[in-house]
This record gives structure tokens, C-alpha cells and sequence, in this order.
């Protein structure tokens, strides 16, 4: 498996709701990827809504995301950890966007973004957290 996957690849034009390819992860070791999506290009009064999808055999997708990134208006990058250790059943990941314009009725939507994961050490499941921190007091 390779350290990088590349969900939409780097300075894709997209104008229309969409997903990207099927990539297998059943071969990761961590199960545990940082996700960072840039949007390099944009125009006003649009939003950015990606996601991210399962299925067990690359066939059959779940009906609700693993991993909703937040709405995207402007040009910059997102960060998030998507942890899939104990979603064994997961063997398959995509990603699928929205896009939303208001206001003006042309130009259609658009935005030029890329969406890539990188394998990263899995997280402490032994590391209290603040909330349970403060829970025991």
C-alpha cells in the first residue's frame, strides 16, 4: 500500500458533483490517514462539500460518509485524521463532492482543489483525554 493516496488528484477542475476512484486500504498497516484538502482556485459565492466514503468490497457504499470535511468557500488547505482502526470492515475509501452556488446564475460552480491522504502512526487509544480528565475529578 502506499503511504499517499491521492482521492481527487492535485488541481482537479471541478464544475458538477462528483466521486473520485475506488482505492484499496486493506493493506495498511496504521488504518490511520491525515487528510489534506487544498483548494487552489475558486469563484464567489460557492461552497466545497467533500466527503469521504466506505464499502467492504468496492461495489457497495455505505449510505452516510465516513469523514465529512468542512463546507469550503475560499482558497486554502484542510486538515483531518480519519481513523479507520476499528473499522475492519472497511476495506474501501472514495471521495465524492458537492457543489452549491447562489446568488448569480452564471457562470456555473468552480473549484480547482485536490484531496490527499497520508498514512500516519496509528492514535493512542491509551492517552487520556481531557474530557476524561476531567470526568474522574
Amino acid at each position: 500500500m502506499a503511504n499517499h493516496l491521492q482521492l481527487i488528484p492535485e488541481n482537479t477542475r471541478m464544475e458538477a458533483n462528483g466521486e473520485g476512484a475506488a482505492f484499496d486500504i486493506s493493506a495498511s498497516a496504521t488504518r490511520t490517514f491525515l487528510c489534506r484538502l487544498t483548494v487552489t482556485e475558486q469563484i464567489e459565492q460557492e461552497s466545497l462539500d467533500v466527503s469521504i466514503w466506505s464499502s467492504a468490497d468496492g461495489m457497495t457504499w455505505m449510505k452516510k460518509p465516513l469523514l465529512k470535511l468542512p463546507q469550503q468557500f475560499y482558497r486554502g488547505t484542510t486538515k483531518l485524521i480519519l481513523d479507520l482502526s476499528l473499522r475492519t470492515d472497511t476495506k474501501f475509501i472514495r471521495a465524492g463532492w458537492e457543489l452549491n452556488r447562489w446568488g448569480r446564475v452564471a457562470p456555473m460552480p468552480m473549484f480547482v482543489a485536490g484531496l490527499e491522504l497520508e498514512e500516519i502512526p496509528p492514535m493512542s487509544r491509551e492517552t487520556p483525554t481531557a474530557r476524561i480528565a476531567l470526568a474522574t475529578k
